[in-house]
């Protein structure tokens, strides 16, 4: 999967001439995985956890789930004298830093190799940091009175896409695994926003991909602490993130010093470790576009959802069974950024309090022409905590995005046996402008979980009934329900809102053979999912209907 680039022996020379003291950075792609484990003893490299997602959700191990040849790595590093940094079993490729950029050039023509390529390029070799020290347990359980005192600063952006209706059936993401990929998690290991969740173990995995002797912890980024409170973070009364009690995975993929390609593969390894622990769901703030000299941009073109390291990284992490959700970007009428076009995820632009969009949101849709973004949430302003107990405002999809990884978090909890696609679509189809979907800046609109939680909650059985057909769903209210019945007789039609309050109730004759009745909802009845039982000899079907 990765490009053939062979171009080494005169970008040497480049970096030769141009640049001293540095460390330089190369993906290395394999043409195989000769002496790698083979997938009939996934444990060796899957955990139970994540064999228990795939197999819940049908997922066939294959070729991809190998790791690298730890055989070809050895080989590489040997020839150049270099220092691994990250490997990718997705794109069979490994990233290693030289100090010497001509060492390189001893790779070529080795057959098991089919492309080299400069991705990065870093100073001295970090040291090692002291780690942190964990704290004693404080906070409790808690069930929220769906009210703006027991959510604090978080009331508005959770009321907009109706998170509270999750939260108060009791689903706060307990048993669910997030993956946060970002910049640095400063702060997290010592302040109160955070001390349930650190000191409660419910951090699970930490791995700095960027400066691997480095923690997550103790470098003074923090844009990762903010991304985080937004879903973990928990101060009674003050602040209540999205998903106050789910688990954690948290990894540094994001380099401030500079931009270069690496950090795609960074983020590439950080699916691919959140993937083999198990995790259900990816929030990732991160995203590219352009690149420090003498890297290129990424062409508009190739922003087309599948091209880039990071969109094809993205994609084979849902064809795992984990929902990806991932930053559209704030480079307003510039565009997505990547892996933000990746056909599969749930891209996130951001909106204010009143649903307006962003200035800055990126624009979609993706180059293949695909809806982007799928959703928005509330980051102009969104609400944040870092060390301290006083939450405060910070504008970007950056903070709208872990808010629908959160949500998606209790919805999925609330929902179990679903797979990460039926969870992505029921977020879509009860979202505010699903039928009429608005680029560049607001897709699909804002998603209500409290309905989509009744999406996925409702069979669709049909009892003996046949060719039960809906249309159109969404409507402005008025169905067209085709169905077929054995025999001349009635039928009889109910529909109720989410909380079972009785909205019509007919009956009509049904002819042998094929039938249509028409389900016209009252002009008062407001936009949602509304639930009709047909009921015919005994028979049931039960199916969903959502007004715009």
């Amino acid at each position: 999967m990765c490009a053939k680039t062979w171009a080494v022996v005169l970008l040497v020379l480049f970096l030769s001439e141009n640049a001293t003291g540095q460390q330089y950075a190369f993906r290395i792609c394999f043409t195989d995985k000769e002496g790698s484990p083979d997938i009939s003893n996934p444990s060796m490299f899957l955990s139970p956890r994540s064999l228990e997602r795939r197999k819940a959700q049908g997922i066939a191990l294959d070729s991809t789930d190998r790791p690298v040849s730890p055989v070809y790595i050895h080989k590489v590093l040997e020839l150049t004298d270099g220092a691994f940094h990250v490997a990718s079993k997705w794109l069979n490729s490994c990233v290693i830093r030289v100090s010497d950029s001509s060492n390189i050039i001893a790779l070529e023509g080795e057959p098991f190799i089919s492309s080299i390529t400069y991705v990065g390029y870093y100073g001295d070799e970090p040291i090692d940091r002291k780690g942190p020290v964990k704290k004693e347990l404080r906070g409790a359980e808690w069930k929220t009175t769906a009210d703006s005192a027991s959510y604090g600063a978080t009331w508005t952006q959770t009321h907009l896409v109706h998170g509270e209706c999750l939260h108060d059936n009791g689903w706060q993401g307990q048993g669910k695994l997030i993956a946060v990929l970002d910049d640095g998690f400063h702060y997290v290991d010592s302040a109160p926003a955070f001390d349930s969740l650190y000191s409660s173990g419910r951090i699970i995995d930490t791995k700095n991909f960027v400066l691997p002797a480095n923690d997550v912890y103790t470098d003074f980024w923090q844009h990762g602490t903010e991304v985080l409170s937004t879903i973990a973070g928990y101060l009674p009364n003050i602040y209540v993130g999205a998903a106050p009690l789910a688990q954690y995975v948290l990894y540094v993929t994001e380099d401030q010093t500079s931009e270069t390609p690496v950090e795609m593969d960074n983020m590439v390894a950080g699916f691919e470790r959140a993937d083999s622990i198990g995790a259900d769901i990816v929030s990732s703030s991160l995203g590219y576009n352009t690149f420090d000299v003498p890297f290129p941009s990424i062409p508009s073109s190739e922003l087309d959802g599948k091209t880039t390291v990071a969109a094809i990284g993205a994609n084979i992490a849902v064809q795992k069974g984990m929902l990806l959700v991932i930053t559209a970007g704030n480079e307003g009428s510039g565009g997505l950024l990547t892996p933000g076009d990746a056909d599969s995820v749930i891209t996130v632009g951001s909106v204010n309090s009143s649903g307006q969009p962003a200035g800055n949101t990126g624009n979609g849709p993706n180059a293949s022409g695909i809806v982007k973004p799928d959703v928005c949430a509330m980051g102009n302003p969104g609400y944040v905590l870092t060390n301290t107990t006083t939450p405060f405002a910070v504008s970007g999809t950056s903070i709208a995005t872990p808010q629908i990884a959160g949500m998606a978090a209790c919805l999925w909890q609330g929902s179990a046996g679903k797979s990460n696609f039926e969870i992505k679509q029921a977020i879509l189809k009860t979202a505010s402008l699903y039928t009429t979907p608005q680029l560049p800046k607001l897709g699909y609109g804002i998603p209500d979980f409290c309905q989509a939680n009744v999406m996925l909650d409702v069979p669709e059985v049909a009892h003996g009934l046949s060719s039960v057909n809906v249309y159109p769903n969404p409507s402005d209210g008025k169905f067209l329900i085709s169905y077929s019945a054995s025999r001349k007789t009635s039928a009889r039609f109910t529909v109720t809102d989410i909380t079972g309050k009785v909205i019509l109730q007919e009956v009509r004759l049904v002819n042998e053979g094929q039938n249509q009745a028409t389900i016209a909802l009252p002009n008062a009845v407001s936009a949602g999912v509304y639930i009709c039982s047909m009921q015919i000899d005994g028979q049931r079907k039960v199916i969903k209907l959502l007004k715009k």
